[in-house]
């Protein structure tokens, strides 16, 4: 009787699962690398075809696609997901399953065609922050952790049933980077248990919808435009220095510098912090030493730039930025 099992029995390994990785930027490089690094068995990589990049606008390789060429792993560029050549090669690939980190939405064609499914890692703790920018929003809106969720995919984007998620803290030093630095390098672990608890079958899917309490709205994590980096120095300091952190390095918060005679520069804004004080100042009026200081006015106190960027200029610390905008006191960030 114990053959008979055995013969009907498949039980996978880390040599025989066969895997498909999609992802894109240096964020998903390091579950790539992590499979590859405890001998998964990666039989293909989908991330995104070359862009034109920089001033001579060539080509440019997604950070996947780089790291996938030093391994001789086969790669896939699709232009259209719903492409019949590109179903075709994904198929011939058969994969038992596909591991998605940082790519795009994927057609039910895509996602469903793995017998043991499409796993998802995303940078949020779910049912929060669903979308294409957790990270940011997640500092944006002054929250005290972040993390890391394993999920099967489904029909909508980011809210399929929870496998595992890991919690980390954000410190009020954190920015944007740093926290994407943090998750990227929880991702490889949580993927790997992710991973021995699919393989053998030691696992529970938890539903997003019971996870969330009842009347609790949801926060979003929507794609960052340049408009929802302006800063308004009106806004509670909290705020504007939350916005600040979640923006830094990238995209950046940014700031109109009008002068007195109505000429103005855009400035991004990398990093500060708020001292508070009474001034009777109206906010955004600078207050300069011309050496290393440069404090806006605002609610309640000051916010003291540390980091900042001109339009076409590179990014600078206040003393390298003042040696060329000697009049700053002209001005006022608005």
């Amino acid at each position: 009787m114990r053959s008979l099992i055995y013969l009907y029995t498949f039980m996978y390994t880390k040599e025989n699962l066969r895997i498909v990785f999609m992802g894109t930027p240096e964020f998903a490089v390091e579950g790539l690398k992590t499979l590859v690094d405890n001998n998964f068995n990666v039989v293909g990589v989908v991330t995104t075809p070359d862009k034109p990049a920089g001033r001579g606008q060539k080509l440019s390789e997604s950070a996947v696609k780089q790291y996938a060429k030093t391994l001789n792993i086969p790669i896939l560029q699709p232009d259209k997901l719903k492409d019949e050549t590109f179903y075709s090669e994904l198929k011939a690939l058969n994969a038992d399953i596909q591991i998605i980190v940082a790519f795009r939405m994927l057609p039910e064609s895509i996602w469903s065609m793995p017998k043991l499914g499409s796993i998802n890692i995303h940078a949020s703790i779910l049912p929060n922050y669903r979308g294409a920018a957790p990270i940011n929003w997640a500092i944006i809106n002054g929250e005290k952790e972040s993390g890391i969720t394993t999920f099967f995919l489904k029909h909508e984007i980011d809210t399929g049933n929870v496998l595992f998620c890991d919690r980390v803290e954000i410190t009020p030093d954190d920015n944007a980077g740093t926290l994407h630095d943090k998750l990227m390098y929880r991702s490889g672990p949580l993927l790997l248990k992710t991973l021995d608890a699919v393989m053998s079958e030691n696992y529970t899917e938890t539903p997003q919808s019971e996870m969330v309490a009842p009347n609790t709205e949801l926060k979003p994590a929507p794609k960052i435009f340049k408009e929802d980096c302006q800063i308004d120095w009106n806004d509670e300091p909290s705020r504007i220095i939350n916005k600040i952190r979640g923006l830094s390095p990238y995209p950046a918060a940014w700031s109109l510098l009008r002068s007195q005679n109505g000429e103005s520069v855009s400035v991004k804004i990398f990093e500060a912090k708020f001292t508070e004080c009474n001034h009777g100042k109206t906010n955004g009026t600078i207050e300069t030493n011309h050496k290393n200081k440069i404090d806006v006015f605002v609610n309640g106190g000051s916010i003291s730039i540390s980091s900042l960027q001109i339009a076409g200029k590179k990014r600078m610390n206040v003393a390298e930025f003042l040696c060329g905008f000697r009049n700053i006191d002209e001005y006022k960030f608005e």
